[in-house]
């Protein structure tokens, strides 16, 4: 009776051993086929790449309740170009906006997105999933950024803040690079320059107060730092025809406040109908003291055209 009691109790705890067993293996096995088909992966170059326009409308007529007609349009492009030689690889990204709002009582054309990024990632394979790399990331915008008011007739002004290369910014540098598949990538380097790019009319009007313009100082043109830089990668289905991405960097300057990490994330969700057609949202939140002290935060949201190539 004893024995049989006995049998009893540890009939569970090997049924769970064996289960555990079998996931651990089952693990094992995904991973060593991941890693057999990054192994067999063709040398020489690959390129994938997507043009979207997101448009929005409204339309009031006789509209009790209040409205203004508006149109808003953004296209957009993600172009990714990659080279393979052995345990050597080069990874290229460019992904670049651009979005116009008009309303109907409004003076101006109004951006809604603008924005142009190329990351590029030289890396070679150790062991495992890690890599040596080498990193550089640019991001500016392309045309003239504007601060809006109403002046004391109650008339809409403008005054330019922005403009191409004002700011711009280039980041660079070596450091270890972590990838387990194509979706799942991060990056450090503990040795990263990063260069702000203004022109210099902005820092030489009379009264500038040094790094009140993207942290350069008054009638300079160019802010250099030196730091650690993070970037991370994630892209995850959410269910049938929904993915996420999500991609993170983090940057801290060593020569001051690197305690005051600055942050850029995005996230890109679409969700695709057809080959044609997609809801798309597209989420950016920066942190960087040196511009703004606080988050800036920007939404695009729309149904999209989308043409692969």
């Amino acid at each position: 009776m004893k024995k049989i009691i006995l049998l009893v109790c540890l009939l569970p705890l090997s049924t769970f051993l064996r289960a555990q067993s079998s996931e651990k293996d089952l693990i094992k096995k995904t991973e060593d086929a991941a890693k057999k088909i990054e192994d067999t992966i063709p040398n020489g170059w690959k390129s994938t790449g997507k043009v979207s326009f997101l448009f929005n409308q409204a339309n009031f007529n006789n509209w009790i309740a209040g409205g203004e007609n508006s149109f808003s349009g953004n296209l957009g492009l993600d172009y990714k170009i990659d080279y393979k030689k052995d345990d050597y690889s080069w990874e290229n990204r460019i992904l670049a906006s651009y979005g116009l709002l008009q309303t109907q009582n409004s003076s101006f054309e109004k951006k809604t997105d603008d924005q142009v990024e190329i990351n590029s990632i030289v890396a070679k394979k150790t062991k495992s999933y890690w890599y040596y790399s080498f990193l550089v990331n640019f991001r500016t915008q392309f045309t003239k950024g504007y601060l809006y008011t109403k002046d004391a007739n109650g008339a809409e002004i403008r005054e330019e803040h922005t403009n191409f290369m004002s700011p711009g910014y280039l980041l660079f540098g070596p450091g270890m690079y972590w990838k387990k598949t194509e979706n799942f990538k991060i990056n450090l380097a503990p040795l990263t320059s990063k260069f702000t790019f203004v022109d210099s009319r902005y820092t030489s009007i009379a009264g500038y107060v040094d790094g009140d313009y993207f942290g350069v100082d008054a009638n300079k043109s160019m802010l250099y730092q030196l730091g650690f830089n993070a970037t991370a990668y994630y892209k995850f289905t959410i269910m049938e025809n929904v993915t996420a991405e999500n991609l993170l960097n983090l940057y801290s300057n060593y020569l001051k406040d690197p305690q005051n990490i600055d942050i850029n994330y995005n996230l890109i969700i679409v969700m695709k109908i057809n080959k044609i057609l997609s809801a798309n949202l597209n989420f950016q939140a920066i942190y960087d003291d040196d511009a703004y002290a606080g988050f800036q935060t920007k939404e695009v949201f729309g149904v999209g055209l989308n043409y692969n190539f």
